[in-house]
């Protein structure tokens, strides 16, 4: 009677551990995902500011004023 229970008991810890390690995973997973969105995001931005800054510092570039600007119409 004692190892019966002994097994029902081991049995349902073993269950309720599965689920949690399961459940761990599945966070892990979603962790790995938003990590590897972030790292894409950081290199878009990271190539931007340094194609700006290359921009500016090397080839004396800057941003028009707005007298300098000229708007062209589509011919569609």
């Amino acid at each position: 009677m004692l190892s019966s229970l002994g097994v029902v008991h081991t049995t349902q810890q073993s269950r309720a551990l599965t689920a949690q390690l399961e459940q761990a995973q599945r966070y892990r997973d979603e962790l790995r995902y938003e990590q590897e969105r972030l790292l894409l995001e950081r290199g878009a931005w990271s190539a931007y500011s340094r194609i700006e800054q290359v921009a500016r510092e090397r080839l004396d570039m800057r941003a028009p004023t707005p007298g300098e600007r000229i708007l062209v119409r589509s011919g569609r």
